[in-house]
């Protein structure tokens, strides 16, 4: 297989019975999926700048391709195959667009080096908006990776124009290291950084940890595995945060933006459950708003709260996918429980890697074979 976003890599378990959630009837309108592009390379992000209808799709060996007025531009966006570490849960795994991308013009990156480390990186557009200026790549954060998985891999702005950097435990099975629940790595954690403050960042002095000499200040929350995609809704200012888990339990969190320094867990628990029997105390901690169990599943997929106009039944609905299961599931978040769940009739996508989301709020799928879906009312 390609491309496996965070597979556990222990001993199978026998699995728990699958919850795809409670008996809601669906809305209104039944979702279907629309083709909008095939034949890509192993596609694993969606983005669109702010005010901006064109669609960029980053490919993990390295290059991010537009598409625009639903055709694809020939030449590649940036090309940095030559610098990527691809295969596995490697390569060119995200982008974020600056805020302020129509007067910066900056962008940045999430990619795994040749020696198999995570680099944050700036780079600018240059006088062709369908090009970057390769040659203008600033690094702004080097991570050194123990092992080949749970790189995380996603960065994003937020709805305070800070950039969040969401980063695994690590790798390997069962966090061997401790890095979920050790202050002083930022690995298994999500990071929080004023990149239009000092250089190469600086530090946002609500963060948490400031001042702690026992912590990273970067830190904004921790106790994470693999937080291979999170989200903010910025219509009701949450965080949602899909951690991917060990063998057992996949698991989607749920809180305010603005809530610093929570604990998600890891390695304490895997979803709702003891993971740890050593230390399994759930004092202090955020357990997450929806599970699910494995079985064919093996590997949340999570994507976005829906805040497009094409589909008003759906509005506020988060949604999210399975890496192996191909199904589309979401929830409405309602008092900071998950109502309204269910599973959509699309049938199976295939290996989900990722959604995305365009300028006007609209819902994309994507999947390893090289193809993007957009979410949509079923004729």
């Amino acid at each position: 297989m390609a491309f496996m976003i965070a597979l556990a890599c222990n001993d199978p378990v026998t699995p728990p019975v699958d919850d795809p959630g409670d008996s809601t009837p669906p809305a209104a309108d039944s979702l279907g999926l629309v083709t909008v592009v095939t034949g890509l390379t192993q596609p694993v992000f969606l983005t669109s700048p702010p005010g901006d209808s064109r669609l960029f799709i980053v490919e993990q060996p390295g290059r991010i391709r537009i598409l625009e007025s639903g055709q694809p531009v020939q030449t590649p966006f940036l090309d940095i195959t030559g610098i990527v570490l691809d295969g596995g849960e490697r390569g060119l795994l995200s982008m974020a667009f600056a805020p302020n991308y129509a007067v910066s013009g900056h962008f940045y990156v999430s990619y795994t080096d040749s020696g198999g480390d995570t680099q944050i990186v700036r780079y600018t557009v240059s006088v062709n908006p369908n090009v970057a200026d390769a040659g203008s790549a600033k690094t702004i954060l080097s991570v050194t990776q123990p092992f080949s998985n749970h790189n995380g891999g996603l960065i994003m702005f937020g709805p305070d124009d800070m950039l969040y950097v969401g980063l695994g435990d690590g790798g390997s099975a069962g966090d061997p290291q401790n890095h979920g629940q050790n202050l002083q790595t930022l690995l298994g954690a999500l990071l929080r950084v004023d990149v239009t403050a000092g250089d190469p960042y600086g530090i946002p002095p609500d963060n948490p940890f400031v001042g702690n000499p026992n912590a990273r200040d970067e830190i904004w929350a921790y106790g994470l595995r693999n937080p291979w995609r999170f989200a903010f809704d910025f219509a009701d200012e949450m965080l949602y945060i899909a951690d991917v888990g060990q063998n057992a339990f996949e698991e989607v969190n749920a809180v305010p933006a603005d809530v610093p320094g929570l604990n998600y867990g890891w390695r304490l628990m895997e979803g709702n459950h003891c993971f740890n029997p050593s230390n399994c105390s759930q004092a202090g901690l955020t357990l997450p708003v929806v599970e699910y169990g494995h079985g064919p599943e093996c590997s949340v997929t999570g994507g976005f709260v829906y805040r497009g106009s094409a589909i008003p039944s759906i509005q506020g609905h988060y949604f999210y996918s399975d890496y192996c299961s191909g199904w589309l599931r979401s929830f409405k978040l309602v008092d900071g429980a998950a109502t309204e769940r269910r599973q959509w009739d699309v049938g199976n996508i295939g290996n989900v890697t990722s959604f995305g989301e365009d300028d006007a709020g609209e819902l994309y799928v994507l999947v390893s074979s090289g193809s993007v879906f957009r979410v949509s009312v079923r004729s």
